[in-house]
């Protein structure tokens, strides 16, 4: 059996790759904050798919947890063969309004850990000649939204550079691009989503399905869905100075608040 770490794997769009790989058969390493609901989950995975899912507690906000976890990535006598960078969260309120303290955790996270979490999953994986990494980024990568959106920004231009070294490597990288996922990200931030319109949800399962068969097919960014293809299509397409003006009406209008 190959084995898949993921982090943020308690909830969400991680809780979704958890599912889908244990049904397809693959062992896991469960990675998150939570103790408790690392372990339930990972007993669930276990008996419902016959699977050994172990459980990694760390905090992706320090340089401990995240050399736990770059531990876990470089031991060759377990190798991992893929890893989900799903870690990740999102500040309520605009630029100043929320501290500096709380802007620098983000970038811990979202980028220094991704960084290094693929530093350490890539090494090995070209020793071998195998393995795959998905970047879990997001749609807010294309317009210029403040910290979440710039940070995300890194992943999908940085996963697709360290795609392009590993050409012909058997090692391939892909930044996940999906858009409102009904996850447990709004709430945890504190936000409220009941002006988001209906049509701009996603489900954290189908967006699995399709990111994995995006990274089959050798892809270096899956935007998961067809609304979301062609919104991104009208981006490439927009100015940067009146984009940046749409997307924060449009992000005052329909993004959390």
């Amino acid at each position: 059996m190959t084995t898949a770490l993921i982090t943020g794997a308690t909830a969400g769009i991680g809780a979704a790759f958890a599912r889908r790989l244990a049904a397809d058969g693959r062992n896991l390493v469960l990675v998150a904050r939570d103790t408790a609901r690392l372990q339930e989950q990972a007993t669930e995975l276990h008996d419902r798919h016959g699977i050994e899912a172990e459980v990694l507690t760390a905090d992706l906000s320090t340089d401990d947890g995240i050399a736990a976890v770059e531990r876990r990535l470089g031991d060759r006598r377990n190798t991992v063969d893929l890893l989900v960078n799903n870690a990740g969260f999102g500040n309520r309120g605009r630029f100043l309004e929320v501290s500096m303290a709380d802007e620098l955790t983000m970038l811990k996270v979202h980028c220094e850990a991704v960084l290094r979490l693929t530093a350490a999953a890539v090494e090995p994986m070209r020793e071998r000649g195998r393995g795959g990494v998905v970047n879990v980024a997001s749609v807010a990568a294309f317009v210029p939204r403040g910290t979440y959106g710039a940070s995300k920004s890194w992943v999908v231009q940085f996963t697709q550079g360290v795609a392009r070294d590993m050409a012909g490597s058997g090692v391939r990288l892909m930044a996940l691009c999906p858009g409102f996922v009904r996850t447990e990200f709004h709430q945890r931030a504190g936000m409220g989503t009941d002006n988001i319109p209906g049509w701009m949800w996603l489900d954290a399962d189908k967006v699995v399905e399709t990111a994995l068969a995006d990274l089959a097919r050798g892809k270096a960014v899956s935007v998961p869905d067809p609304r979301y293809k062609a919104l991104m299509g009208v981006v490439k397409v927009t100015p940067r100075g009146l984009l940046g003006g749409v997307t924060s009406k449009t992000g005052r209008k329909y993004g959390p608040q």
